[in-house]
């Protein structure tokens, strides 16, 4: 028996990959997943109206990139193809993206031409960050936090107003702790072999690039060819980790919910043994964990402290999501995909996502605002009540946007331990746990956000391949 710990993205994502293998391979494969709530589909969560949709996680998907292409095979071999709602370069949800600066919301550079004018917040155009890289020294370093790289070549502007707000947006986390790696590896690279980025950039332009060995669905190459900025999913996003769930259940895979696995144990290089919270103990061949790094740390810490040690290193940041909707015939807002905060401003809130502009079939307006992630015990405490988060939000929302309606409907999510933050070191840091687990025999697998990028294509790569990489499990013996 194979099982699967964890039934978010990463984990529904192994099965899809351990069936496709099962059947290329010919194989008899008993598969089991097991999942400690009661619903599939771990931070991916919808809540749906005939009026509006509240996503309390992630809304929208990047088709860039191997990663990003990989999806959108798996969306068309999953029959989703009919249900993308893609944004494409003319679309305001890919041309207005803002940050808010000293009182104001700016419109950041989105096309070329726009970075040879003077944009604010920035006092020159961007095109002079290109020249204090060539004048900057080289600094030869194994790693660094993306804001000291980026204000090391670019300048102290484009890091706190482009790189920090970013960084944001993407994972609640502070730029000045965050890897260079986790966004910039190809442009940290370039400066360590060619002592800087626009150096490296000159020797690469004659690259082919290409997606690899990866075969393009019709999707993907769609997507491709009309430029998709980013793509969401008619009906809400969660129909994605919906459809995946129903995928494997049809395909004789065994789901359990409300399944808490307490404790693993290890009995050789081929059997663990999996106990859980109803004092049964459940033995496989090989294990995959997509669970949150500190939730795994637990489960081996009796027998393996020095692993549990190195995954409870990995640090974690609390999100909390509110979700207004405004049921007015004119749109509260102009269209954009929403705007970010730099930490620089402290602010109360990380930024806004314009859900009315960026998700189809949204009546009235629709607004998700992001509060907390690295700052979140700072500013709310521990344990803050959601209406003192809903009263700081509302305010932002007035402050900022103008908007002095009371919404109709809205919602407020606390999403505890939610991000993984890669820090300086992450990549080291992971590389160590893998190696402890090759070194000790241990039949293992670790999959997901915790350890090989925190967005929804990384997930399901970091699935696709921990499934390639790992020993033949398909013959399964008798457990």
């Amino acid at each position: 028996m194979t099982a699967i710990l964890g039934g978010g993205l990463g984990g529904l994502s192994t099965g899809y990959y351990l069936l496709k293998n099962n059947i290329n391979n010919n194989s008899n494969l008993k598969l089991f997943l097991l999942e400690a709530t009661n619903y599939c589909g771990g931070w991916i969560k919808t809540i749906r109206t005939k009026d509006y949709l509240f996503e309390q996680g992630p809304r929208t998907i990047r088709p860039k990139g191997t990663t990003g292409l990989n999806t959108l095979n798996m969306i068309q071999d999953l029959g989703l193809s009919e249900h993308i709602a893609p944004i494409k370069p003319d679309h305001p949800a890919a041309k207005n993206r803002m940050i808010y600066v000293r009182n104001n919301l700016h419109i950041l550079p989105s096309s070329l031409i726009s970075v040879f004018q003077k944009n604010q917040p920035f006092s020159k155009p961007l095109i002079y960050a290109l020249f204090n890289d060539i004048k900057s020294p080289y600094k030869e370093m194994e790693d660094d936090s993306i804001y000291n790289f980026v204000e090391r070549r670019f300048g102290k502007e484009i890091a706190d107003y482009a790189i920090s707000p970013m960084i944001c947006g993407i994972c609640a986390g502070d730029a000045k702790q965050i890897s260079v790696k986790f966004l910039m590896k190809t442009l940290f690279e370039w400066e360590q072999n060619h002592g800087g980025v626009v150096k490296g950039l000159m020797k690469s332009m004659f690259n082919s690039k290409s997606a690899g060995d990866l075969e393009l669905s019709e999707l993907a190459k769609r997507a491709q060819e009309e430029k998709w900025n980013v793509y969401t999913i008619k009906g809400g996003l969660e129909t994605f980790p919906d459809t995946l769930h129903n995928y494997l259940v049809e395909n004789n895979v065994t789901v359990k919910l409300n399944s808490q696995v307490e404790e693993i144990e290890f009995v050789d290089s081929s059997s663990v043994a999996l106990k859980n919270n109803n004092g049964i103990t459940l033995t496989a061949n090989h294990v995959y964990a997509s669970i949150p790094a500190y939730s795994l740390a637990k489960l081996v810490e009796k027998q393996h402290p020095v692993l549990a040690e190195s995954l409870y290193e990995i640090p974690f940041v609390t999100v909390a999501i509110v979700n207004l909707y405004f049921d007015t015939t004119e749109n509260l807002i102009k269209p954009a995909f929403g705007f970010l905060v730099p930490p620089i401003e402290n602010c109360p809130i990380l930024g806004v996502v314009f859900d009315s502009c960026c998700i189809p079939d949204q009546n009235g307006t629709v607004l998700t605002v992001m509060l907390g992630g690295k700052w979140f015990e700072e500013k709310f405490g521990a344990n803050p009540p959601e209406n003192m988060l809903m009263e700081i939000a509302l305010a932002e929302i007035r402050k900022i946007l103008k908007i002095k309606e009371s919404p109709t409907a809205s919602n407020v999510n606390i999403l505890k331990k939610c991000i993984p933050q890669y820090v300086i070191g992450h990549y080291e840091r992971v590389d160590r746990i893998r190696e402890y687990i090759q070194v000790n025999n241990l039949p293992i697998s670790l999959v997901g956000c915790s350890y090989d990028g925190v967005g929804i294509n990384d997930v399901i790569f970091s699935a696709k391949t921990q499934v390639e990489d790992s020993p033949c499990v398909f013959h399964d013996k008798p457990t």
